[in-house]
């Protein structure tokens, strides 16, 4: 049986390195005028939102794994995936916010979202299969009406960016804004379990 330990050390890491470069890609304007910060605001607003699902991404990862007494090898792999999809998140990031919000730029970002919200329902799916269906981690997540009206809504967004890509950035910061309060259920779900 393997641990989960240096899985969330693992995981931990390269979301920390896709936040940073994520931050490098931030250029400081040329000029010293306030003025020369116009040009970088869609940059920036593309850079807040990515920050905010990536953080969304690693505190519900750690709460995930509070319920978690060991991995195996479709874990760790399904892991993998995920962290995968959210290593493209700087790429699309900086792709979206250079092109001003043009429509490929914000569909490619859409769909890296979209891959990354399966690849973590397909992580949850594999821990439960792991542990049980009678499992701590099993109760907790027996309802996940906010995953899947995430990945319905990144469907959304994408289909949206052909039409009207602010109108997609809407909807993918509409998902982002029901993840900022994190996921309690597994938290209450072990607190109900102790004495």
């Amino acid at each position: 049986m393997m641990t989960r330990s240096r899985l969330e050390a693992f995981s931990d890491g390269v979301i920390a390195i896709v936040l940073t470069i994520m931050m490098l890609d931030l250029k400081a304007p040329v000029t010293v005028e306030i003025s020369g910060l116009r040009p970088l605001i869609p940059a920036f607003l593309c850079h807040v939102l990515s920050f905010v699902l990536v953080g969304i991404y690693w505190n519900n990862h750690h709460h995930l794994f509070q319920a978690v007494r060991s991995v195996n090898g479709a874990v760790l792999l399904a892991n993998l995936h995920l962290l995968f999809w959210i290593s493209l998140v700087p790429f699309a990031t900086s792709w979206m916010g250079n092109s001003n919000f043009a429509t490929w730029p914000v569909v490619v970002y859409g769909v890296v979202l979209l891959f990354s919200a399966i690849a973590y329902f397909v992580l949850t799916h594999l821990l439960i299969c792991h542990h049980n269906r009678d499992s701590t981690l099993a109760k907790a997540m027996n309802s996940d009406f906010k995953g899947k009206l995430s990945l319905a809504l990144y469907a959304a967004g994408i289909a949206l960016a052909f039409l009207h890509p602010w109108l997609a950035c809407g909807v993918y910061s509409l998902v982002a804004a029901m993840w900022l309060i994190p996921d309690r259920r597994i938290e209450t779900t072990i607190s109900n379990q102790q004495p």
